[in-house]
């Protein structure tokens, strides 16, 4: 996910979140929960204008979110967005008034843009304890680590990334880990097979997430593309594993991008999003999310790409499909 853009909009999340009248807290959401990371969507509080997760959820029925994006403060410490600390922000703000309404959070560290930790980092064991500290803060059930850009492509922030998992595995084996990588239209690169095979061979019992969008190259059909790209996963994974394919399916999923993404000639419909649904459903896939709550919204009057979907929709379309996922 490419976090391409920030916007002053922070301070007006924080009198969102803490601003929810007595109507609304009367309507909290009480579905679920569904296992942790199962149907969490991203949203990114920097910037993009985001929608108060709340009212999201008041409105969706989704029960969980997957807040991005932890990254360096320029050591290795993690800040959201590299800025933001973790307590007494608007950050911790959402993720109380969240859990308050039933709900819970996975933490994504990564992403494309900003200073990554597993780069930053000297060694795995540091990396390991960035990690830990963001878990010990929030009482994580779940984190994800998006990688992305110089953690995923250069050897060395990768191997450490894979070693710093270990550790946190061997330290917390209760943990759900969601490892989130790019994919070519027929399953993840050399590089991600790479990232996959070191993972097994450290034994960490990982769910991988494929993001199946900004190919580079003109896709027409995202939904079958995207189930396509799965497909290939499927079979990296009982490589690596050593698994069978319902093993692997229960251990894999979609994080797709809804509307416009970032290559102007890729869509993603939500006729879409209900293929792939019915995909990880028949399949009983580990994880269904998307990028990101921010963009479910049709596009209004100086509106740009990071805050809304760039297609006709309704409010909150492409949520209210992934919190039907249930495994």
């Amino acid at each position: 996910m490419k976090n391409l853009r920030r916007s002053a909009c922070v301070v007006a999340l924080t009198l969102s979140v803490l601003a929810i009248g007595p109507s609304m807290l009367a309507s909290a959401v009480t579905t679920g929960p569904w296992p942790i990371g199962q149907d969490a969507p991203y949203e990114y509080l920097g910037w993009g204008n985001p929608q108060p997760p709340v009212r999201v959820m008041q409105a969706t029925g989704i029960t969980q979110f997957t807040l991005a994006f932890m990254l360096s403060d320029g050591t290795c410490n993690p800040a959201w967005d590299g800025e933001r600390p973790l307590l007494g922000g608007v950050d911790q703000a959402a993720i109380h008034a969240i859990r308050r309404h039933g709900g819970d959070v996975v933490v994504s560290f990564g992403g494309w843009s900003g200073q990554k930790l597993g780069v930053v980092c000297p060694d795995a064991h540091a990396l390991a304890a960035a990690y830990e500290k963001v878990i010990d803060t929030y009482k994580l059930k779940a984190i994800d680590i998006d990688i992305e850009h110089t953690e995923m492509y250069r050897d060395p922030p990768r191997r450490r990334v894979a070693h710093a998992l270990a550790i946190v595995h061997a330290d917390d084996p209760g943990l759900r880990i969601f490892v989130t990588i790019g994919t070519n239209e027929n399953g993840p690169d050399s590089v991600g097979v790479d990232l996959i095979d070191r993972l097994a061979t450290e034994g960490v019992p990982a769910d991988f997430t494929i993001m199946p969008f900004d190919f580079g190259v003109p896709v027409k059909n995202m939904g079958k593309v995207s189930i396509r790209a799965a497909e290939g996963l499927k079979s990296d994974l009982m490589a690596a594993y050593h698994e069978s394919a319902a093993a692997a399916y229960r251990t894999m999923g979609i994080s797709s991008m809804n509307g416009v993404t970032d290559e102007p000639d890729e869509v993603v419909t939500a006729q879409d999003f209900q293929e792939m649904l019915t995909y990880a459903q028949l399949h009983h896939l580990a994880r269904f999310t998307f990028w990101s709550v921010n963009r479910d919204r049709p596009c209004g009057p100086g509106d740009d790409a990071d805050s809304c979907s760039g297609i006709h929709q309704a409010r909150y379309e492409f949520t209210r499909i992934v919190a039907g996922f249930h495994g």
